[in-house]
């Protein structure tokens, strides 16, 4: 039975202010474990479900007019990654963020842009969660640990990778200690028990796909099992259940980019799921449907949007057909038309790997898309030439824009958090 419990915080003495240095009583809370427990779901969050999983059905099916559907899926994963990451403080823009990943991928020339390095990590491991559920075996705790590990590698909190914390930590107030918190996580001791249980729910198929992995996140940021990094994983847990139940192939939803824009109904929402007393109260099912009746909406409205963007992405690509003028099917140029989508800023080398064919084609193919205006250059490496597909990136840019506005359009309503300009 889920329960708040009692703890007293004996200071060290730590902090500038008194309040910082302060002792006192704080509640920590115990969830309910997930295995064998029963869930029962309104009418109208039933339908809310159905819906979600209908338009995720009907986006990973009709995604098909990119020449290369990975190219929508690519894109797709760094605005879900860019977006997680943003939820957690860090802002970094599309044109930014392409351009250092091109740094790392095409061009081999180091980033110093710290904050874009950890917006990579967090891709590398949504990409590990989605290679985790392309495999036969079931989610464990070490399945966890290795998208934590992903995530943080290479960051200043490296030393805490893929490692259950060892200490109690909490949501809001100040660093030292717990006594104006606004949650505060099981205690260290029974982390490992409670993720084992999450990842026994995680492998039972016995509820819809969308309710497994809307229950399974927010039990995963109440656990809050890591000393930093719980909200990229829990989110990146999202994308692993999608993929492992089939229900999203192909392309996964950018889904936090909405819960981003949604931030106060998310953590109202979670506050909600942490019922306490008896999982089969009035309050704990009340709690359950509302968060899962919200996570259900908010992958709805990502599909959408990202159906909008997957039609803009096919104008754009019939539009730089059209300025080309008539080229071979399966030329290098028609290849690299196709793949620019999912990678809108790249070098020769790195069209090179994506068409599959050789450093001089692709740099014909380039030469030929840049004196049409397919592709700029940009002043990007130390060494080597880097392109950019602007018409792609501001594209791009928008989606974010139009998922940061309540309404869906900046237009009819403010964006509720920071975005990057609106593209010329």
């Amino acid at each position: 039975m889920a329960s708040y419990e009692g703890r007293y915080w004996l200071s060290d003495g730590s902090g500038l202010t008194r309040k910082q240095r302060q002792s006192c009583e704080y509640r920590v809370y115990i969830p309910d474990k997930l295995a064998k427990r029963t869930f029962a779901f309104d009418g109208d969050v039933a339908a809310d479900i159905a819906d979600a999983v209908a338009a995720i059905i009907r986006l990973n099916a009709s995604a098909t007019s990119l020449v290369d559907t990975e190219s929508l899926a690519r894109l797709l994963l760094r605005a879900e990654s860019v977006a997680s990451s943003r939820i957690e403080g860090l802002e970094i823009g599309a044109r930014r963020l392409l351009q250092a990943d091109a740094a790392r991928e095409f061009s081999g020339v180091a980033t110093s842009d710290v904050t874009a390095e950890e917006v990579l990590a967090n891709i590398d491991a949504m990409i590990a969660a989605l290679s985790a559920a392309d495999g036969e075996s079931a989610i464990t705790v070490d399945t966890l640990l290795d998208i934590h590990r992903r995530l943080l590698a290479g960051t200043r909190l490296s030393e805490h990778a893929g490692r259950i914390r060892e200490e109690q930590n909490w949501i809001g107030g100040n660093r030292f200690n717990p006594c104006g918190a606004a949650f505060v996580p099981p205690p260290h001791e029974m982390v490992e028990s409670l993720l084992n249980d999450l990842c026994d729910f995680c492998n039972d198929d016995m509820l819809p796909a969308m309710a497994q992995a809307a229950i399974a996140h927010a039990q995963f940021e109440t656990i809050h099992p890591f000393v930093d990094g719980n909200g990229r994983t829990g989110r990146a847990l999202i994308q692993l259940l999608l993929r492992r139940r089939g229900l999203a192939p192909r392309v996964v939803p950018p889904v936090s980019l909405v819960l981003a824009t949604l931030s106060a109904d998310y953590i109202g929402a979670l506050g909600g799921f942490r019922h306490d007393g008896s999982p089969t109260s009035p309050e704990a099912a009340a709690g359950v449907n509302r968060w899962v009746a919200l996570f259900a909406g908010c992958c709805t409205r990502a599909v959408n949007q990202a159906s909008a963007f997957e039609q803009r992405a096919r104008e754009i690509q019939s539009a730089w057909r059209e300025r080309v003028g008539r080229v071979r099917r399966g030329s290098t140029a028609d290849l690299l038309i196709g793949v620019l989508p999912g990678a809108p800023v790249l070098t020769a080398e790195g069209a090179a790997r994506l068409t599959g064919r050789s450093f001089q084609a692709a740099n014909e193919a380039i030469a030929l898309l840049e004196e049409k205006g397919v592709l700029t250059r940009a002043n990007l490496a130390r060494r080597g030439r880097v392109f950019e597909a602007r018409e792609i990136i501001d594209a791009f840019t928008q989606l974010e824009r139009q998922l940061a506005s309540p309404a869906g359009d900046t237009a009819a309503a403010a964006p509720t958090r920071p975005v990057p300009q609106r593209p010329r």
